[in-house]
């Protein structure tokens, strides 16, 4: 039978010297996992690597998979924080900035600490983590659909549950990938061109028409 991993901490950190403690902890397991990958890191590394007694690391995590989770939340909350922060600023917008809004902050979002969050979301199965990506996407979700919901007369959509599932889920792939997988997509002028290109088809589908292309050099 094969032991399932454990993956939560063992307690949380209370205090100002403890929280140091697990911050050296997380910070190392992400260097590591960036530098070796999974298979890589192990307790005695992270320990270590961060500079505390293996005893110091098994009074918080009973295992490699437990820093590793505790690694994805944090991640995941940066990633949740940055858009939600870049949304806030255009909530009452035209759709085409608050389309174009999303799409680049989606991108920023997948570019912190790109390397970092590919190794995570390999991962992410594996530590039972699979809610934090759709806390993710659930946060986009709404703030969306909100914004929808404030300018419905503008949507040319009916169903505003199905179009920020749509938009959100479209923006998420599309980023991901290019970030992850073709990060020459995101550089320089070829990331205004996905940026755009991105932004239009939300638009059009929105309003159940086309956005015109932005001539070079336009203001956003």
């Amino acid at each position: 039978m094969v032991r399932k991993a454990r993956t939560s901490p063992r307690k949380q950190a209370s205090q100002e010297r403890s929280r140091i403690t697990v911050d050296a902890l997380l910070e190392a397991t992400a260097r590591i996992l960036v530098k070796e990958g999974y298979e890589g890191a192990s307790t005695n590394k992270i320990a270590q690597t961060a500079g505390v007694s293996i005893g110091s690391l098994y009074q918080y995590f009973p295992a490699k998979e437990a820093l590793v989770a505790a690694v994805i939340d944090r991640h995941m909350q940066a990633m949740l924080e940055v858009v939600r922060d870049a949304l806030v600023t255009v909530a009452d917008q035209p759709i085409e900035v608050v389309a174009r809004q999303l799409v680049t902050v989606m991108i920023d979002a997948h570019r912190v600490n790109p390397t970092l969050h590919r190794v995570l979301f390999e991962q992410i199965p594996q530590t039972g983590r699979v809610r934090h990506i759709e806390a993710l996407d659930n946060a986009a979700f709404a703030m969306v659909r909100a914004y929808l919901e404030a300018h419905r007369d503008e949507v040319a959509v009916e169903d505003l549950d199905l179009a920020a599932f749509i938009c959100v889920k479209t923006v998420e792939v599309l980023t991901h990938t290019a970030v992850l997988n073709q990060p020459e997509r995101v550089k320089g002028g070829k990331a205004a061109a996905l940026i755009e290109e991105i932004t239009r088809l939300l638009v059009g589908y929105l309003r159940g028409g086309h956005l015109p292309r932005r001539t070079t050099g336009s203001e956003p």
